[in-house]
């Protein structure tokens, strides 16, 4: 398994003097898990059951766990991002529904230490069913159709999903990230295969949410396996030397497109001798859809 960075950005001892240590190899787990399951698995196994979720060829041979989470109710959208439906995770990930127009709501978080001003990256656990190692923005998610992440106004629905994530997968307690300290700054439009001639892959609507924020870690190894705090500039470093299939479709669209110009203002904006505050970005908050197809 990946070892787990869990000091705090300002600590020496997290500093890393060379880009290509910041990436370990493949975490362990998945390749494993496959193999010691699909010996036992054979094309025509079709009726085993995971809480509701038919193991079906689709999700043979994959992490219990990460099956189960296939069950969560995610919310259909129409392309102007209003509600449809319900559908489940299993449903709204499968290319063969995302290819008739399937849609759905999503969130990236992406949080900065308000001293040294650095972002929290993951990276994704390799028991994932989609993406799994690749390095991405602090947590990526979904706002299930549920009472509370269903409400929309001030995008209230998708920062009680935030913090509910936040939480899950990188153990970071709700009071540290309060809902009110979510920046909602825009929403992208995207559609990734998991990869070529892969049966999952992501059409989302996706919420960016900045926030400052000291925080503990307690990775949910389940989940990632791996977490960096990184400057613009090592970030920008890790863009340019590293294969780009090592970072996530809409993290490297979010960087492209938007990151780097809130991230100046961010730290252009902080009041002398205070800590960062993405509260201070509100005045960039964009409410249209960016098609980024």
């Amino acid at each position: 398994m990946c070892a787990l960075l869990r000091t705090h950005p300002a600590d020496p001892s997290s500093v890393t003097t060379h880009i290509r240590s910041y990436f370990r190899p493949p975490c362990e787990g998945r390749a494993a898990n496959m193999s010691s399951t699909t010996t036992s698995t054979t094309a025509t196994t079709r009726t085993a059951q995971v809480g509701s979720i038919s193991l079906d060829s689709s999700l043979a041979g994959y992490d219990e766990e990460q099956i189960r989470l296939m069950e969560e109710r995610c919310i259909v959208l129409d392309n102007d991002d209003k509600y449809v439906r319900d559908g489940s995770k299993k449903e709204c990930h499968l290319m063969t529904n995302i290819n008739k127009g399937l849609l759905h709501r999503a969130f990236s978080v992406f949080l900065f230490d308000p001293e040294s001003g650095k972002l929290l990256l993951q990276r994704r656990a390799a028991e994932k069913i989609t993406f799994p190692n690749m390095w991405t923005n602090t947590c990526c998610s979904h706002p299930l159709a549920i009472k509370g992440e269903l409400e929309e106004a001030e995008q209230i629905g998708v920062r009680r999903a935030a913090q509910r994530k936040l939480d899950h997968e990188l153990g970071i307690p709700a009071e540290q990230v309060p809902l009110d300290e979510f920046q909602y700054l825009t929403r992208i439009h995207y559609l990734a295969a998991n990869g070529q001639d892969d049966i999952w892959g992501e059409h989302e609507i996706d919420y960016i949410l900045f926030i400052t924020a000291n925080v503990t870690l307690q990775p949910n190894l389940n989940e990632v396996c791996d977490t960096k705090w990184v400057s613009p500039e090592e970030l920008k470093a890790l863009m340019t030397e590293l294969d780009p299939a090592s970072f996530t479709p809409w993290f490297k669209l979010i960087v492209q497109k938007f990151l780097f110009p809130w991230w100046t203002e961010l730290l252009a904006r902080r009041q002398a001798e205070q800590p960062l505050d993405a509260k201070s970005l509100a005045d960039l908050t964009d409410h249209s859809i960016h098609r980024m197809l």
